[in-house]
């Protein structure tokens, strides 16, 4: 049996109980399958890089940049911008204080650096912002580009279970937060199309 490694969420981590046992059931069997992933070079890269690319939705400016410039449309990239910082106000200032879940761990496993929180665990706002900008970006390009909006929000959100700063369940809420959301914002973003 190997030992458990610095970081690594247990039964008694505090919040661990708050949504119930087959919710804790969910977060421990997601973590085991992480877990398998852990110290590949190439997964530890990815999610590693991936969750820093989340951090004050950095990934999501930077491809709203590009595309923006590519397409000649520089309003979308400012719309975007401000919706994100809506998006962000709402969960981070409104969502996460309504649940005050701890983390799993208070600085993610100890074997990847990564910053941080000062907010509460659930939902994750790397998942939410994620979520949110691929819905808006899938939404202004049609099928063709969907694909790839999704799947970087995947790796995205899921990075932030991968270092162990949130749990799995933090991960999906916050995805669903960030689709509802969108689909909120769907009748503005849609007047940019």
């Amino acid at each position: 049996m190997s030992a458990v490694p610095a970081g690594t969420p247990t039964d008694s981590t505090p919040g661990r109980s708050q949504f119930g046992p087959a919710v804790d059931r969910f977060d421990a069997a997601a973590d085991e399958l992480l877990e398998r992933l852990r110290g590949h070079p190439l997964a530890d890269r990815l999610f590693l890089g991936a969750s820093h690319a989340g951090d004050w939705s950095a990934i999501w400016h930077v491809l709203s940049l590009a595309r923006g410039l590519a397409r000649g449309r520089p309003d979308q990239v400012l719309v975007l911008a401000a919706a994100i910082g809506a998006e962000s106000l709402i969960v981070n200032q409104g969502v996460k204080r309504l649940f005050r879940r701890e983390r799993p761990t208070t600085s993610g496993d100890a074997r990847f650096a990564v910053r941080t929180p000062t907010t509460s665990a659930f939902p994750s706002g790397h998942a939410s912002a994620a979520a949110f900008a691929a819905s808006a970006l899938g939404a202004w390009d049609g099928r063709r580009w969907a694909p790839w909006w999704v799947t970087i929000a995947a790796v995205v959100g899921l990075s932030r279970a991968y270092v162990r700063i949130h749990h799995p369940s933090d991960v999906v809420g916050g995805a669903i937060v960030g689709m509802a959301l969108a689909a909120a914002a769907r009748p503005v973003l849609r007047r940019f199309r």
